[in-house]
């Protein structure tokens, strides 16, 4: 827990500059772009379709129903989105993480060689493919949310926390060593990594809070994974 706790917060400390902020305000600006794209098409498909005009029983003729459905159908989308914003945030932060690894290794390992990164197609097709695994475990776990009752959050930290440690690790991992290095460390410190991808879990139904999730994700995992390489923090260079 020391380690967890200690990376966390050099993480935390470093959420100020200005290349986590880059990273934190695109995510957001693009899903909330997308978002009001689709809200905006849902409601003109609405209009574009709806009968202008309806007979009811008793009332008779009924004008403006296509305008009523259409903002019906805006006001759905928008309370949709405070839902949908967090995994559709994910996405399009997941294109830019790799720079934030790239932040904490230059501000704290100052001397390791040239990580591998990802390129931007790369880290697009990484978080698409981590919010298609996200919905395929998820999905079938709400049986289990159901059975657990008051526990359903400890099952939903406890799933999310693996997936989110598994995928935040090799993110990282993939930056300084192979495939193969990266599957054996996690197998040796699974339980560490695990129970730090729980803490990341915890704030994801917190809203606002939950669109940070993904940078201080990855930049607590960088520490945790260089501490685990034997690697102490150098300093902090800029």
């Amino acid at each position: 827990m020391s380690l967890i706790f200690s990376s966390f917060f050099r993480a935390l400390g470093q959420m100020g500059s200005g290349r986590f902020l880059k990273v934190i305000f695109l995510g957001a600006a693009l899903a909330l772009a997308l978002l009001a794209a689709v809200t905006w098409g849902f409601s003109q498909v609405i209009f574009a379709f709806a009968p202008d005009t309806v007979d009811l029983p008793f009332f008779g003729g009924v004008d403006g129903l296509a305008a009523i459905l259409s903002w019906g159908g805006f006001a759905v989308m928008l309370g949709l989105s405070v839902f949908l914003m967090i995994p559709v945030a994910s996405v399009f932060s997941g294109m830019f993480l790799d720079e934030v690894a790239d932040a904490v290794e230059t501000r704290h390992y100052p001397g390791l060689p040239p990580a591998q990164g990802q390129g931007f197609y790369e880290g697009l097709k990484s978080g698409i493919n981590f919010l298609g695994l996200v919905m395929a475990i998820n999905t079938p776990a709400l049986i289990l949310y159901l059975i657990a009752g008051p526990f359903a959050p400890l099952v939903f930290w406890a799933v999310n926390g693996y997936l989110l440690g598994r995928e935040y690790f090799a993110l990282v991992s993939s930056r300084n060593i192979d495939k193969a290095a990266a599957i054996a460390m996690r197998k040796a410190h699974w339980g560490t990594i695990w129970l730090a991808g729980i803490c990341m879990a915890i704030p994801l139904s917190i809203p606002i809070l939950n669109l940070i999730i993904p940078v201080l994700g990855v930049a607590t995992y960088t520490h945790i994974f260089h501490a685990l390489a034997g690697r102490k923090v150098q300093g902090d260079v800029i």
